[in-house]
């Protein structure tokens, strides 16, 4: 819009059906806290476990099609809650990064679930080699979310 439009009166199209558009400028975007090294590395950890959860949901969903499963709504089930916790868990660590304050209960949830899970699948479940990697990956979480830096960036949320 240049000066001259500015000065000049509007038509009577223009009063009665309005003027042409302007392109609206965006606001700038708050700048939020800086993430410390600790919650970035939490995202992270966060993020390799949800698309390690999607991967295993697409696994089961190939050998739920392929195979011959005891019972086809509970092999289903199984498909839908995994997945549902991986986009779950790649949200929450979108939210991490961004030290968002709802991001860290729901993270801290699953590190607990995939814990439990990684426990007993490594142990009663007598498959170490899937069980540890997620024990270790839970308890690596759950130690970044606890370290001085990650409590106090989110005290104030």
């Amino acid at each position: 819009m240049t000066d001259e439009d500015a000065t000049r009166r509007p038509t009577r199209a223009e009063r009665l059906f309005g003027g042409a558009a302007q392109p609206s400028s965006r606001p700038p975007r708050p700048a939020g806290p800086e993430a410390p090294p600790a919650v970035v590395r939490a995202a992270l950890v966060a993020a390799v476990e949800a698309g390690l959860l999607l991967a295993g949901a697409l696994v089961l969903l190939w050998l739920t099609v392929t195979g011959d499963p005891d019972s086809v709504g509970r092999a289903l089930a199984e498909v839908v809650y995994v997945g549902i916790f991986g986009v779950a868990l790649a949200a929450a660590a979108a939210g991490l990064r961004r030290v968002a304050g709802w991001a860290r209960g729901p993270v801290i949830v699953l590190q607990i679930l995939l814990g439990l899970f990684g426990y007993s699948t490594a142990f009663a479940g007598e498959q170490p080699l899937l069980g540890i990697p997620l024990i270790v990956l839970a308890l690596t979480e759950l130690y970044l979310l606890a370290t001085p830096e990650a409590r106090l960036a989110f005290l104030d949320r």
